[in-house]
């Protein structure tokens, strides 16, 4: 019964949630999707009608901008900066029930104040023209988008975890740039289908300031769902056999 409700304690996470130092990395987390948000949606917006950006630039954009927040942001909140990620961590035993909520609440927090920002900088006409809100292709139905969306994002989950699994030595380093170009490959094969969400934050912030709602639960379920299975997959069978004295990226 004790281990029972030793468990029980460690996956709610009731103790780590009541600290004060908590606060840190839930602003890390705000303030990481802020930015995200703000400068990977920037990329997005169409300045002149009728010519969008190219995918290899919104795609590069999103890759490099979580590249270089991971650098700064992953030993402060382990810069999940996406509910689809901290549910994969949650999944595979990473990440306690308690935390995966608050921060989830400040990556949709930080989400819509990105885009609020955003819709300040951006003029008129640009605005009336899109701020980076994610919607299906052309011809895609909610069905392929949601598998889409949960095939990249499990991609980008599995990479989190393989460059942040501290029985690995040779990720060493590596995690923001390995995450970045999951981050930025998945953008150029989905883009034309979904516009590459991979998060639901990212597709939230626009959303709710554009109140644009078309297909916005496809953005929660595929991200989610294919997070959810990310985590488990590598939880059962694909963690490292071999041991190391220390992460190669701090959680």
């Amino acid at each position: 019964m004790s281990k029972t409700w030793k468990g029980a304690k460690d996956f709610v996470g009731l103790e780590e949630v009541a600290k004060i130092e908590f606060l840190v990395p839930l602003f890390a987390e705000a303030l990481g999707t802020f930015l995200l948000v703000l400068i990977g949606c920037a990329s997005c917006i169409t300045w002149v009608e009728g010519q969008s950006p190219s995918v290899l630039h919104i795609a590069f954009t999103f890759g490099l901008a979580v590249a270089a927040l991971a650098q700064f942001l992953g030993p402060i909140s382990g810069c999940h900066v996406n509910p689809a990620v901290t549910v994969g961590l949650l999944v595979s035993g990473n990440c306690t029930f308690l935390k995966a909520l608050c921060y989830i609440v400040c990556q949709s927090c930080g989400a819509i104040a990105g885009s609020v920002v955003l819709k300040m900088l951006t003029p008129a006409p640009q605005v009336n023209l899109g701020l980076g809100a994610t919607d299906l292709g052309v011809g895609v139905e909610a069905g392929q988008g949601i598998v889409m969306e949960a095939i990249v994002t499990f991609l980008l989950v599995l990479v989190v975890h393989a460059v942040t699994d501290p029985r690995r030595s040779d990720t060493k380093g590596w995690a923001p740039l390995a995450i970045g170009l999951a981050i930025s490959v998945s953008h150029m094969a989905a883009i034309p289908f979904t516009g590459s969400s991979m998060n639901p934050a990212r597709s939230l912030g626009p959303a709710v300031i554009l109140t644009q709602w078309s297909n916005q639960w496809v953005y929660w379920v595929g991200p989610l769902a294919g997070g959810a299975i990310a985590g488990a997959l590598y939880r059962m069978g694909f963690r490292s056999t071999k041991e190391s004295e220390e992460a190669s990226y701090d959680f």
